[in-house]
């Protein structure tokens, strides 16, 4: 059986700025959906969304059958918790609240076998296709694909040693917990949020690290686009879901 390529590590290996979707509604039917659409990746999160690993195996498979690469959020730097998403077939993981290149080193290693790293070896799992992929330990290494999450000022100011991780693909900016870091909660275009987005971005550039960004708000995600983000959500399942059905409502009532 042919081993499954990393299409999102793919893109950003070649340079192809990269739109996507963060999925929260847990739902295989949503995500099913969502994948079809047209969208380079979609992030299904299991920090903020009611996400367990059934539940993503199910989103896995559904996003299988469209063109969007699914990237998986963890619930924290957990070796466990990546062990787990890893045998389920996930193949790019972006790790909250990382702050230190020691953090992200343990990241890396979590997701690469002995000797590179610690990961967990199971012989049998849906990532090497129930033992149908012959030389799966011999290649999975390569096909990972880790992505920081810097989601305070102490971790932006960080930047270029996290970058610097052997192992490490591309940074991600959380702009809600970096405007909740500098004092701004709730207020991701404050100026000095956007200051430290812009800074970051333009440091990630300067090293050759791929970075990334959640940005729901039409404006923003044109601004980091052209910024020179490499990969950006432009929106989220739940939005969507919400203001589709909030216009639809009032079509008919008002």
């Amino acid at each position: 059986m042919e081993f499954p390529i990393n299409r999102f590590k793919q893109g950003l290996r070649e340079g192809r700025q990269l739109v996507g979707l963060w999925s929260s509604l847990s739902s295989a039917a949503a995500t099913e959906i969502l994948a079809d659409s047209g969208f380079d990746w979609i992030l299904i999160d299991t920090e903020h969304a009611a996400n367990e690993p059934p539940m993503v195996a199910d989103q896995l498979r559904a996003a299988s059958l469209g063109t969007a690469s699914p990237v998986v959020r963890p619930a924290w730097n957990d070796p466990v918790l990546f062990k787990r998403l890893l045998d389920l077939g996930s193949q790019t993981l972006l790790v909250p609240y990382i702050q230190s290149a020691e953090e992200a080193a343990r990241a890396v290693a979590a997701t690469r076998y002995p000797p590179r790293g610690n990961r967990g070896v199971a012989s049998v799992h849906r990532a090497n296709r129930y033992g149908r992929v012959p030389d799966y330990f011999s290649r999975a290494d390569n096909e990972i694909c880790l992505l920081a999450q810097l989601e305070t000022r102490t971790a932006v100011d960080a930047l270029e040693e996290i970058a610097a991780v052997d192992g490490v693909d591309g940074v991600f900016v959380g702009p809600s917990d970096l405007a909740a870091s500098l004092g701004h909660a709730g207020n991701n275009a404050h100026p000095d949020v956007r200051r430290m987005i812009e800074d970051a971005c333009g440091r990630a550039r300067a090293v050759g690290t791929p970075i990334g960004i959640l940005a729901p708000v039409e404006s923003d995600a044109r601004a980091y686009v052209d910024m020179g983000f490499a990969f950006v959500a432009v929106g989220s399942d739940i939005v969507v879901l919400r203001k589709g059905c909030d216009a639809l409502v009032t079509l008919f009532k008002e």
